[in-house]
């Protein structure tokens, strides 16, 4: 197997990996927020938070250009900043694949933390632990299959990422090309060797990611 295989695989994995990791982060301090809080115009919040999930992923990459273009405000600071724009970069990969994971991270922390016995964590407070010892040694180990469960498909779905990326990363071979893009060109030149090897090397780490959910049940 050659760089054309190992090269789009690896950096798909790296991307995915980098990607979860963020979205384990902000998805559970958001999720712990939202959890057991309510307040005027959650449900829109929430909706807003939840939209990356129905999207179509054309419509999430072309909401990326518009925020961090080299024609947006937000695009011309980063660029002014690091000389050079976000679009076609490695971290253009990583932006769109946390934004279309982040709602899988979302909503099984959520679920997670929602199903946590306030009783426990009351008595923990009772006993002197402030908010932060409650969420870190009893919210969290109590919410570790959901979030865990979340964290796992959040990498698959970062993992299989193709239509934002693809807006918004390109497919620049060594450098933005992912596995997912790498098989689209492919199979678009008629290479199917590569195309079925990169496939069922997706299939393979894919279904074992689903598996482990399945244990986690």
């Amino acid at each position: 197997m050659n760089i054309e295989f190992w090269k789009p695989l690896s950096l798909s994995l790296q991307v995915a990996g980098i990607s979860t990791l963020i979205v384990l982060i902000i998805g559970i301090l958001i999720a712990k927020l939202m959890s057991k809080r309510q307040f005027r115009g959650k449900v829109f919040v929430e909706t807003a938070l939840l939209l990356p999930l129905v999207l179509p992923p054309t419509v999430i990459g072309f909401l990326l250009i518009i925020i961090f273009g080299n024609n947006s405000f937000l695009g011309k600071i980063i660029e002014s900043v690091f000389r050079q724009s976000i679009m076609f970069t490695p971290l253009a990969a990583v932006i769109a694949s946390t934004v279309v994971a982040f709602p899988l991270m979302y909503q099984s922390a959520k679920t997670g933390f929602q199903l946590v016995d306030s009783g426990v964590e009351d008595a923990a407070r009772i006993d002197g632990a402030n908010e932060w010892k409650v969420f870190l040694f009893v919210t969290l180990p109590l919410s570790f299959r959901a979030i865990l469960t979340g964290g796992i498909l959040s990498f698959a779905r970062a993992l299989g990422e193709f239509g934002a990326t693809l807006m918004f990363a390109g497919n620049i071979p060594g450098k933005t090309q992912t596995a997912s893009t790498a098989i689209y060109v492919a199979f678009d030149s008629g290479n199917m060797e590569m195309a079925w090897l990169l496939v069922g090397a997706l299939i393979v780490i894919s279904f074992f990611m689903l598996l482990c959910t399945a244990f986690l049940k």
